[in-house]
């Protein structure tokens, strides 16, 4: 079929395009602001992607028009729709459907999905579950919100005969995510999937602009456990009290835990170095290059649900002993006079804190860590965690936070660090401001970790530019 996304440069409506078109279909797109690097990756495939949402496009006549999230029936301060074509859709009486819902009917159906959910670590562990698996030889599918270096690629089909080991059907592993599908459709995009093995890595607070509290939230987790299989298998941390609520609400399928000492599969030892135990018992070791307590339970949560497909513990860590992780996780991009500059997705308080934690038990107590952060998802816009950013950034000698768009006080929600000059915390409205803070204060052997779920307007590159025109200068 041909089929029309609206939304098309999302990760997620971007890895559903380019599963569209692996497998035969006609795909083009439309976007606000085309931008790579899901317009770069669409573009090489062939995909014709068209800038706006206008109402002409309906002279595509697609079989099916696919509709993301991003779509709203919103209107302009003038009066006239943001979305005219979304508008003409309806109005035409043209046939639509949402991301997941499509993906469900004509690329899941069949296989035996492998939903990796939860608030933090779901690109990751999925990254991770799918290489133990490719490894492994089982050649899988997968969509992830994010590109898995060892694969370089968000999305592929993988094979529709290689059968999981244990004889069943083909495997494909997703990233299952609990904002919700479409503005008609507001349950989260993970209740499409129906998925055999179901990971619920964690779960807290999030996305205040859609929910209202974390009972909320269990209830659309709750939602997804229900749609496990008897014959399937609920991977769960058993260090979340939100999950044990989840599961206590009903659990139809068998449970394996990871994470708590009295877990199905716990780890010993320290999270670069561990030995994986399996009620108690080693079943395997893992020495890799990935830093963090959280890395340590999503690789247990990746090994935990390989084994509900036949992959023996040992063989998942081996595989995940060659892991690169995803690009924008603690990605190196440079280093300029011995001062290192990383990128980081984490937006959420929980995530930075884990970011940074994970960096300061690598590094020791010795070499000074500079954070910068911009509060950009919905929930952290409208300052509901505002209060948690001190906690956050505990373990950083130094954070600069870009204010810009904010219409809360960020200096007195770092105030108990002590903000300006001679503070731990700075705040800056532009960019350049931020990046000269940051170059004032940056040292030789200095590791500053750039924290956004968006492109943080290249901070990455300005900064790097900027510490070596000042040595070039000093």
């Amino acid at each position: 079929m041909h089929i029309h996304i609206l939304g098309i440069c999302g990760t997620f409506m971007g890895g559903l395009a380019a599963l569209a078109r692996e497998a035969g279909h006609r795909v083009t797109g439309c976007d606000a602001g085309v931008y790579p690097p899901m317009s770069e990756q669409l573009r090489a495939l062939g995909i014709e992607l068209i800038e706006g949402f206008g109402a002409d496009q309906m002279a595509l006549a697609p079989d099916m028009f696919v509709v993301g999230n991003v779509v709203s029936r919103a209107h302009l301060p003038d009066g006239s729709p943001k979305f005219a074509l979304m508008e003409a859709i309806l109005d035409a009486g043209a046939r639509y459907t949402s991301g997941p819902q499509w993906l469900s009917e004509h690329i899941l159906a069949g296989r035996h999905v492998l939903a990796v959910a939860g608030t933090h670590g779901k690109t990751t562990t999925t990254s991770m579950l799918a290489w133990i698996l490719e490894s492994s030889g089982l050649a899988p599918g997968f969509l992830v919100g994010g590109v898995p270096l060892n694969f370089g690629v968000s999305a592929r089909l993988g094979s529709s005969e290689q059968p999981g080991t244990q004889g069943g059907a083909p495997l494909f592993v997703i990233e299952a995510d609990e904002y919700d599908t479409a503005f008609f459709d507001k349950r989260s995009k993970f209740v499409h999937y129906r998925p055999r093995t179901a990971v619920l890595n964690n779960l807290e607070f999030d996305h205040a602009d859609i929910f209202d509290d974390l009972a909320a939230i269990e209830r659309q987790f709750h939602h997804l456990v229900r749609t496990v299989p008897a014959s399937g298998c609920v991977v769960v941390n058993g260090l979340e009290e939100s999950l044990a609520r989840v599961l206590h609400a009903g659990c139809w399928s068998p449970v394996s835990s990871f994470g708590s000492a009295v877990s199905d599969w716990s780890a010993s030892g320290e999270p670069g170095a561990f030995d994986i135990l399996l009620r108690g018992q080693r079943v395997a070791r893992l020495e890799w290059a990935l830093t963090g307590t959280h890395n340590q339970l999503n690789a247990l949560a990746a090994i935990a649900a390989a084994a509900h497909v036949g992959v023996e513990p040992a063989v998942a860590a081996q595989a995940l002993q060659t892991f690169q992780n995803v690009r924008r996780r603690m990605e190196l991009r440079g280093t300029v006079r011995g001062i290192a500059v990383y990128d980081d997705f984490a937006h959420h308080p929980t995530a930075i804190r884990t970011t940074l934690d994970g960096l300061r038990r690598s590094l020791g107590g010795q070499a000074r860590i500079l954070a910068a952060f911009e509060p950009r998802s919905n929930t952290m816009k409208l300052g509901t965690m505002k209060a948690q950013l001190p906690w956050a950034l505990e373990s950083a000698d130094l954070a600069f936070c870009h204010t810009s768009g904010l219409d809360w006080d960020a200096d007195a929600a770092l105030a108990p660090m002590g903000t300006g000059p001679g503070g731990r915390a700075q705040t800056a409205a532009t960019l350049d401001q931020l990046v000269q803070q940051i170059t004032q204060a940056a040292l030789p052997g200095d590791h500053i970790v750039c924290m956004s779920n968006g492109a943080f307007g290249g901070v990455h590159a300005r900064l790097l530019e900027a510490l070596a025109h000042s040595s070039a200068t000093v």
